[in-house]
């Protein structure tokens, strides 16, 4: 939906780990590298386990690596939030533009995601208005035990939203995003981002660069439909 690894994600982890006094920063290529972990805190939590748990953590104590996972990503969510809601991370190009034209044909269209649930949701709210809100159902966080790529996210929203997997278009930006989305059975079409550039996309049914706004459009809804010009009955 929105540029948000570089310049949002990954400040506020940074930022977290300031207030928590660690000496810890994730430049922009690192954070490239650590985004091939699904999930704030399965990020985090790999992250310290390849190089080492702060002082205050105690590296033979499961439960208490849990709980300092669990609070810093609770504290990175707070700041991301506040970033979110002053309107600070712009949405990517096209994505209002297609949200509603699904909306105006009563197609049922959700976001998917890794990130924070209550985070996914402002996003929706300060950026494609309360409206859409109220009609784009979230999925996102620990709704499924297992995170992207595995399908779980998927075919949790399949259900919910009553529309057979052959019938879901996803619209990905990574990888492990993608392979989530073809696990599933849905057709995929990637739209590449600053960090996914070079990653594998084979198996996508389309790639583009980006959606595009009306002047710049690389697609609209009526080219995903199923079938459609992007694959024809």
């Amino acid at each position: 939906t929105a540029n948000l690894r570089k310049d949002g994600h990954r400040v506020s982890f940074n930022k977290a780990f300031a207030e928590k006094g660690l000496d810890v920063e994730w430049g922009v290529e690192e954070y490239g590298e650590l985004l091939k972990i699904g999930g704030g805190k399965e990020r985090m939590t790999h992250y310290f386990n390849s190089t080492q748990w702060p002082a205050q953590v105690a590296e033979s104590d499961a439960d208490a690596k849990q709980a300092f996972v669990k609070d810093m990503h609770k504290l990175k969510t707070d700041l991301f939030m506040q970033m979110v809601e002053t309107g600070a991370l712009p949405l990517r190009p096209g994505v209002e533009r297609l949200v509603q034209e699904a909306i105006e044909a009563s197609v049922p269209v959700a976001v998917c995601s890794t990130s924070n649930e209550r985070a996914v949701s402002a996003i929706v709210r300060v950026m494609l208005g309360p409206d859409v809100a109220e009609v784009m159902q979230v999925f996102a966080g620990d709704i499924v035990p297992k995170k992207k790529p595995d399908p779980a996210i998927y075919l949790l929203a399949a259900e919910k939203l009553g529309v057979p997997c052959e019938k879901c278009v996803v619209i990905e930006d990574s990888h492990i995003g993608k392979s989530a989305a073809k696990s599933a059975g849905m057709k995929c079409v990637v739209t590449k981002s600053g960090y996914t550039g070079d990653e594998d996309f084979s198996g996508a049914d389309a790639v583009f660069d980006m959606i595009g706004d009306a002047d710049s459009a690389r697609f609209s809804l009526g080219d995903v439909t199923t079938p459609g010009p992007l694959w024809p009955a």
